[in-house]
């Protein structure tokens, strides 16, 4: 094996130009091919950072001091969103944020060999305390009992928060009060070292429109001691509260919710709109966390989509239905296929209470199921595709290709994986139809939503 020499040494300072900042969220500094990442450190700064963590293939570092700062560099005041990881470009201007974005879109289909222009990304107004969800681990310090996030790098240890910055403050204060009926009742956490404790998590759910409210206890058992005390105190407590609910999760592993949920109180879902049409939102439901730019997202996508009142239109991984439904009013027909049963009955529910009539879901692998539509010659003039970050897979693509709609609107929350994807289409007899259309989602985040369409060769 080749010797590796690493130009640098655990717990040593150096001195650094920050060449550029990753799609994680990370500055690199490249010393002769070997990367060092450090967060906080943003395009062409002069920076002083210690390495904290060494391995052959690149180094972790912590910044210690910016010696020559970026221009969009501010002092945000929020250093411990840092400490979690919860918002890695808080100290970076909005505009910088924007445009960061949009270069490393621009940067990832490049490494792609992909020529295309990618549009300026298109932001929010205000672009904190957005997100209409989170879930938040529980840990006693010094006797009381406290939430927060995870420290980064560490096995467990939480620094607690009371302003998320990124949340609905709604929910920021949400949590806070069922923290102290918790703490109040002395619950017991869930530790995973000794095996012992009850729970694990809180989840709050708003309705951006709604205003209504959903808390979820995360338990490793499927009950805990004084249920129906901490239950009532809750309902007491917590203002606009509509579901309350237990989510047994006795898993080993790190997977935040089960699907085994059981109504304390109140209703098993909560209700939101979206772009006019009304949603029922369970605790697994995948909604997106944005609701402002969500509804510009589904927007400039159904725009792209240039859709005609004739259009079949497929809505893949359809979820809940959000894509499907909110388009349904403008082509003939949609088809929506989701995997996951409970999501598919939430859609049908969903088109049933909006009095849609020419929208119907299915349960099924998207890829064999439109294969399948495929082989008996169902049309499908515009497919969407809202994958999660993983991207699609080879036989998603395959099967779009087989039934080569005229466009194919892909959505996407990781411009890595969305990068790949589109050479395999690109590969295969598709060209990209316009330019890349980046929307921050994710304020704060290193995420970016994008959209892109395609369209067969001729």
């Amino acid at each position: 094996m080749k010797k590796v020499m690493i130009p640098v040494k655990l717990h040593q300072q150096y001195v650094g130009t920050v060449e550029e900042v990753r799609y994680s969220g990370q500055g690199v500094i490249n010393l002769n091919d070997y990367e060092v990442l450090v967060p906080n450190a943003f395009e062409g700064e002069e920076i002083r950072y210690e390495i904290t963590q060494v391995n052959r293939y690149f180094s972790r570092a912590t910044l210690i001091e910016v010696i020559k700062a970026s221009k969009n560099r501010i002092d945000s005041d929020h250093a411990y969103l840092l400490e979690v990881g919860i918002a890695p470009y808080i100290n970076m201007s909005y505009a910088g944020q924007l445009a960061l974005k949009r270069q490393q879109i621009k940067r990832l289909y490049a490494k792609e060999q992909i020529e295309v222009e990618v549009a300026p990304t298109i932001g929010m107004d205000e672009p904190h305390h957005y997100r209409n969800k989170t879930i938040v681990p529980l840990q006693y310090i010094e006797g009381h009992l406290l939430t927060g996030f995870i420290r980064r790098r560490t096995r467990g240890e939480i620094v607690p928060l009371n302003d998320y910055y990124v949340n609905d403050p709604e929910i920021d204060r949400t949590i806070g009060l069922v923290r102290e009926v918790l703490d109040k009742h002395h619950i017991s956490v869930y530790m995973d070292d000794e095996h012992k404790g009850e729970f694990r998590y809180i989840m709050v759910r708003r309705g951006y429109y709604s205003g209504e409210i959903m808390v979820v206890l995360v338990t490793q058992s499927p009950s805990f001691t004084n249920e129906a005390g901490v239950v009532a105190d809750i309902v007491k407590n917590v203002p606009g509260l509509k579901s309350l609910i237990l989510n047994h999760n006795p898993r080993k592993l790190h997977a935040q919710l089960s699907g085994d949920n059981r109504t304390l109180w109140g209703k098993n879902s909560i209700s939101d709109t979206l772009l006019g049409i009304e949603f029922n939102i369970g605790p697994n439901s995948f909604y997106q966390v944005n609701p402002q730019t969500t509804e510009v997202l589904y927007e400039l996508a159904a725009q792209k989509a240039e859709l005609k009142p004739s259009d079949t239109v497929i809505d893949a991984y359809s979820g809940i239905g959000t894509i499907g439904l909110t388009v349904a009013s403008k082509v003939k027909a949609v088809l929506g296929v989701e995997i996951v049963e409970r999501a598919v009955a939430d859609a049908q529910e969903n088109k049933a209470q909006n009095h849609i009539t020419n929208a119907n879901f299915e349960v099924g692998d998207a890829p064999a199921k439109m294969q399948e539509w495929a082989k008996a010659g169902m049309p499908a003039d515009v497919i969407f595709v809202d994958p999660p970050r993983k991207g699609l897979t080879i036989e998603l693509m395959d099967a779009v290709i087989m039934m080569r709609p005229s466009r194919f609107v892909y959505v996407s929350c990781n411009p890595e994986s969305a990068a790949r994807d589109a050479r395999y289409l690109l590969d295969h007899g598709y060209h990209l139809k316009g330019d890349i259309l980046p929307v921050d989602q994710f304020p704060q985040t290193a995420h970016v939503e994008s959209i892109a369409v395609f369209e067969p060769n001729k």
